[in-house]
């Protein structure tokens, strides 16, 4: 028996991909659903966050059009993770499985028949990973392979070459309405879930229109939080620094105590100063990641909606706010 199906898609700013991105969505509904392998009720449901352009106009246009596009439009800008989440919540009570990917049409749409095919065999959350980075520049292909193995030997655990292009079942999605947290990195908290899991492969292609939402400078923010939201290591690792260098001032104590009864009580200029600096830098850097964590405590303890939604588009026609 066929399942219906909701492709969760955030958007910000994706006036020039959006006409041609929502084409291919329909297409493979229509596919799929003459396949027998999703239900006529099966949605494309497009998140707007806070987009600047014309996103939420081409969405609405969609919507009227044709009664398989939702749209979810955000209150105001919450960024990728916490308008993919709404996207998620929202289909949650509507769907049977949830596939989410972005917009910008990068993501293989066909590798949605193999999750649904993994979906059938019984996973509840199924990985779309890529093949390869043979289309990549050294740069890229460096800096992606490298923060995802920052991200595991920092202790947050995730699917290596994969970001957010995933199939998850209804109870995969009630597992994730579990998880409370403001500050949100999907990416480790769906490996968190548990339930059975597969992988499935793609290649991904070239960006079809518009500029890239994740720049270097993003990409290592987006590190940073997920290393901080998903792990304590970082704190121990201050912890064992701080106690490594109590021993080396131990030792330092010795040797100049040796020096003295020796009657050499020259000290050097140089190390002085070059002890003074790395004590001050390793100070400060310390206490910035345990600022980082204290003013995650903070935003937690808060405990501020994650995302509202203003409007919301439906079958029915009907607008919530």
């Amino acid at each position: 028996m066929a399942d219906t199906l909701y492709i969760v898609v955030p958007c910000y700013n994706e006036e020039a991909v959006l006409p041609e991105t929502s084409r291919r969505l329909g297409d493979k509904l229509s596919a799929l659903t003459a396949a027998g392998k999703i239900t006529p009720e099966s949605r494309v449901l497009f998140v707007n966050d806070g987009s600047k352009d014309k996103t939420w106009a081409l969405i609405q246009e969609l919507h009227e059009k044709d009664s398989r596009f939702l749209g979810a439009n955000l209150s105001r800008n919450r960024g990728h993770q916490n308008a993919l989440l709404a996207g998620l919540m929202t289909a949650k009570d509507r769907c049977d499985a949830a596939v989410s990917m972005d917009a910008d049409l990068q993501d293989d749409i066909d590798a949605v028949d193999g999750m649904l095919e993994r979906y059938a065999e019984g996973c509840d959350i199924v990985y779309g990973v890529r093949s390869s980075r043979k289309k990549d520049t050294f740069f890229k292909r460096f800096t992606a392979e490298a923060f995802y193995r920052m991200m595991d030997c920092m202790g947050a655990e995730t699917v290596f070459n994969h970001a957010d292009y995933r199939l998850m079942s209804r109870r995969a999605l009630e597992g994730l309405a579990e998880f409370r947290e403001v500050n949100l990195f999907l990416r480790g908290i769906v490996p968190m879930i548990g339930y059975n899991t597969g992988v499935v492969e793609y290649e991904r292609g070239e960006r079809f229109a518009g500029e890239s939402k994740y720049p270097l400078k993003k990409m290592l923010a987006f590190a940073l939080e997920g290393i901080t939201s998903l792990s304590t290591r970082p704190i121990r690792m201050v912890t064992g620094l701080g106690f490594l260098i109590f021993l080396i001032s131990i030792l330092m104590l010795i040797y100049s105590i040796y020096r003295w009864a020796t009657g050499a009580t020259i000290i050097g200029w140089a190390s002085v100063i070059c002890s003074v600096w790395a004590i001050g830098g390793l100070i400060l850097l310390s206490l910035g990641v345990i600022g980082e964590y204290v003013g995650k405590i903070y935003l937690e303890t808060k405990a501020r909606p994650r995302f509202l939604i203003q409007e919301l588009l439906e079958d029915t026609d009907e607008t919530d706010s």
